[in-house]
């Protein structure tokens, strides 16, 4: 009997897998670590993404929804929230793939292993003939399953880049980690809006996630209760550059209108930036507030709160019995590296790309989705889309429709991330004109001394250049 293809994670880009080899009538197993579909993406279920929902479908899954007469497609124009795009979209199509013949989506289902079946990573002999053998942690224990191939959308949700330079917590990171959170604050939320209204706020990372956190900083710092929020943005880079994308250049709209908001909220006079930090420690003062000091000796005091947003990193723990052919820089597929590195190129000069460059050397064995990239923060859904409508014609042994091109993608701008426009006007109201990313501020950066009081009816602008 044949073996299902394995897909682990019930993500966008797995369930977008299982939606291509559901059409192809393969027989396929989803296992998802969290209870639900999507898990991670419930995680920041507030942040509202900058793809409109035309580019956060994928074809298979659209055509199986629509056949299915139960699901109501969401106006294509309309961008939605991490949750609409969950509870619209991705569980629905996880129930409907559920119930096909021949296919599965388990829930709380980690895999924590993966091999060749009776062969681990030293053996050669028989390798490409075997199944794969994939093991699982349940409630109700381990198992041990078979299948034909592996995909791995499993993503890098899990794995936040910590604030230290090195790549590992600063000194001090984890023993004040109740200060320090990794991702989006839901600043809408009225809980964690009192966590960073009127307080001291560090913001470290230069992407669409740190912009987001900016923007909704900047939002907060206009109510009564934000009135004095600070906020300290750590970059490493030596200076801000083009970190607020392509602006009205962009072909995605909301990302090049995010860069204009973060630009704008960067020229509100609550931010003060600090170029070629790089964190070496975490320090408690005595007064409870943190100190937080880079490897050149450069020092921010009296921080109440830091807000790291610098990028994910993927899990390779349980690919160690199977054999990889990876970037040794990125840890993304070593093909795709020179196009993807953040140094060099944005998600809108990626090539299309597909089975080819995602085989491993574990034939069968593909890293797709954010996986795929690594450490590379600019990736599009679409991108995962492609990804594995390739790899499973290819799994499926169509190598016609695998090497088609059926995707262009957006130029320009940076894509790791997810944009803050539900009141475009907000930042309006902090007497800052939102421009053009490419073009020059509406107000001259100033520099702000570190601890003055800077609220958001402050002359001085916060330095963005």
């Amino acid at each position: 009997m044949q073996h299902p293809v394995v897909i682990i994670g019930a993500g966008p880009i797995g369930l977008a897998a299982a939606a291509n080899a559901a059409e192809r009538g393969m027989g396929f197993v989803v296992l998802e670590a969290g209870p639900r579909a999507a898990a991670a993406v419930g995680e920041w279920s507030h942040v509202r993404l900058f793809s409109s929902w035309s580019e956060l479908v994928d074809p298979a899954a659209r055509r199986l929804l629509d056949a299915s007469g139960t699901w109501t497609a969401p106006d294509d124009a309309a961008y939605p929230t991490g949750g609409e795009w969950r509870d619209g979209y991705l569980q629905p199509l996880a129930d409907l793939l559920a119930g096909t013949t021949g296919g599965q989506v388990r829930y709380d289902s980690r895999v924590v292993g993966v091999a060749r079946a009776g062969r681990d990573l030293l053996v050669d002999s028989g390798r490409e003939s075997d199944p794969f053998a994939i093991h699982v942690e349940t409630s109700q224990g381990r198992e041990r399953l078979l299948g034909s191939a592996v995909v791995d959308a499993s993503g890098t949700w899990t794995r936040p880049n910590p604030l230290g330079a090195d790549g590992y917590p600063a000194l001090g990171e984890t023993e004040n980690a109740n200060r320090i959170t990794y991702g989006i604050p839901d600043f809408a939320d009225q809980t964690i809006a009192a966590r960073y209204a009127g307080k001291h706020v560090a913001v470290a990372g230069k992407g669409a996630s740190a912009q987001g956190v900016l923007v909704g900083l900047a939002k907060l710092a206009k109510t009564d209760a934000g009135t004095g929020t600070q906020v300290s943005w750590l970059l490493r880079r030596p200076s801000v550059g083009d970190a607020f994308g392509g602006g009205d250049n962009d072909q995605l709209e909301q990302r090049g209108k995010l860069g204009q908001d973060a630009k704008a909220a960067a020229t509100s006079g609550i931010v003060t930036n600090l170029t070629q930090f790089r964190t070496a420690s975490v320090t408690a003062q005595a007064d409870g507030r943190l100190s937080i000091t880079s490897l050149d000796g450069q020092s921010v005091s009296g921080v109440d709160e830091v807000i790291v947003v610098t990028g994910f990193r993927p899990d390779f723990g349980f690919l160690s019995e199977v054999r990889l052919d990876l970037d040794p820089a990125l840890g993304a597929a070593r093909v795709l590296a020179d196009q993807i590195h953040p140094d060099h190129h944005s998600c809108g000069d990626v090539a299309p790309h597909g089975h080819r460059e995602l085989t491993q050397p574990e034939q069968g064995l593909f890293l797709v989705g954010m996986k795929s990239y690594g450490r590379a923060p600019s990736f599009l859904a679409m991108t995962g889309y492609e990804q594995v409508r390739s790899v499973v014609a290819a799994l499926d042994g169509d190598l016609v429709a695998a090497d088609r091109v059926d995707l262009v993608l957006p130029d320009t701008g940076v894509c790791n991330g997810a944009g803050a426009f539900d009141d475009p006007d907000a930042l309006a109201d902090l007497g800052v004109a939102s421009g053009g990313c490419c073009g020059p501020a509406a107000v001259e950066p100033q520099l702000v001394t570190l601890g003055a009081s800077a609220g958001p009816a402050s002359a001085a602008g916060g330095s963005c250049g």
